[in-house]
This record gives structure tokens, sequence and C-alpha cells, in this order.
């Protein structure tokens, strides 16, 4: 039976591996300031020129009096930040594997789990922390945050930066070369992106299309922020897909699925 300095003294053990590694990915993003700006401005300009050629021809079909597409697109662009910042900060696996300092992590006395829920805890703090620069445009576009709403809006945020920040782990441990990983990333970001609702909403698009964005999992995770969104605002934008108890559900075992993906895939690495 440990007495309780000797559970304080295991508790901080268990955690200082977690707590270094995700230190660790914050200081790195810290010195490399060019990410943040890059993160930010390039789903900015999409916003503000697609947005605005867009919003005089867009119309989906069933939304007469619906917003324009500046107000529509905009939750989109901010799944988009979490997006890129949270696949691209596992890129740092890749190169810590050709450094050498991840197969210092692997032979240390550590579960695997705790290594990789480090990493997606890291990625997840920075795209988090994006995104949430994103959120202070909401009242340009007549979205008033409550509480609720905006408690709400961060769950879900954190939610899918943790599912996305995990299968982009998932994929970069298998990875020996950034480009390799870039390749597949870029292949794989863009159509799940597109067909999430961000880009376009569901109502009108052919039966295929319709099939696979309803298989796509980040069509609920932006479901679900467009719901807590517009949770404290009386409009409501079209295009808000599922309901919002089964996107959070989605969004929900997506991650888990992730997580325990990316546990199994760095556990591989060291059989």
């Amino acid at each position: 039976m440990l007495n309780p300095p000797q559970r304080a003294a295991r508790k901080i053990k268990n955690l200082l591996p977690i707590t270094t590694i995700w230190w660790r990915e914050i200081i790195r993003f810290y010195r490399q300031r060019s990410r943040l700006f890059s993160a930010i401005a390039q789903p900015l300009v999409f916003w503000l020129l697609i947005g605005s050629g867009l919003s005089a021809s867009f119309q989906p079909a069933g939304a007469a009096d619906g917003p324009d597409y500046i107000e529509y697109f905009y939750p989109g662009i901010v799944v988009l930040v979490l997006l890129f910042t949270s696949i691209f900060a596992t890129i740092s696996v890749v190169n810590d594997r050709r450094e050498g300092f991840l197969q210092a992590v692997l032979v240390a006395p550590v579960p695997r789990w705790r290594i990789v829920f480090a990493q997606a805890l890291g990625g997840t703090t920075l795209a988090l922390l994006q995104g949430l620069l994103l959120l202070i445009f909401t009242p340009m576009i007549g979205i008033r945050f409550g509480v609720t709403s905006l408690l709400l809006s961060l769950g879900v945020m954190t939610l899918l930066a943790f599912g996305l920040t995990n299968l982009g782990l998932l994929i970069a441990w298998r990875m020996d070369s950034t480009q390799g990983f870039h390749a597949i990333m870029n292949l794989l970001l863009i159509p799940i992106w597109l067909l999430s609702g961000a880009f376009f909403p569901s109502t009108g698009v052919p039966g295929w299309l319709a099939w696979a964005m309803k298989f796509n999992p980040l069509t609920y995770g932006l479901a679900a922020f467009r719901h807590s969104l517009y949770l404290d605002t009386t409009a409501k934008a079209f295009g808000e897909g599922p309901p919002w108890n089964l996107s959070l559900l989605i969004t929900g075992l997506f991650c888990v699925l992730t997580y325990v993906g990316a546990i199994l895939t760095a556990s591989a690495q060291t059989n």
C-alpha cells in the first residue's frame, strides 16, 4: 500500500514523459513562427477570395433564404485550419526518426500509449490555439457567442483536432521520408475536407457524392461544429448536416479509433 507521498511521486513519474513530449512540440512550434503565419494566412485568403467570389452565385437547393457564401464557408475554414495544423504537426515524427530522437524515445521504459497521447496532445494544442485565433471573426459574420455555445464549439474543435492529429500519427509512424508523408497527406486531406460539407452542402449533389459525404467522418465533425457555433444565434446556416448528437457521437468514435490505430502502429515499430 503506497502512502500519499509515494502516490504523488508515481503520478509525477507517469506524467513526466507526456508533459515533456508535449512541451517539446510547443517549443518547436514557437521556434518556427512561419508555421503560424502560413496556417492562418492561407485559409483566410481562401475564405475571403473564394467566399467573396462565390457569394453572389452560390445558392444550394432548398436554401432560398440562407446566408451568403462567406458565412457558410466560415466553419469550413476553421476546420481547415484544424486539419492542416493537426496533420502537419505530426510530420515531426518523420523528422524525429531521421534525427534519432524517436529511437531514443522508443527504448525508454514508457508505454506506447503515453508516447502517442503526448504527441497527439501537442498537435491538438497547436491546432486549437490557431483555431481560436479564427473565432475572433465570428462577430463579423453575425454569430454571437454565449457561454454554452463557446464551450461546445471549443469542445468540438478539441475532438476534431485530437482525432485528426491521431490520423496523422497513424500515417507518420509508418513513413521514412517527409516527401512521402506530404504526398499521402495531400492526397487525403483535400478530398476529405471538400467532402465534409465545408465547400458545398450535400443538398442537391449527385447520389454517389452524397454517399461519399455520409461516409466521411469529417462531415460529422463539421456538422457538430456548425451546430455549436449557431447554438446562441437566431439565424441558422444552411448545410448544417446531420443532427448534433449523431455528429458528436461519430466524431468521438473517430477520435477513439484513430488513437487506437496510432497506438497499434507505434507499437508495431518496436516488434
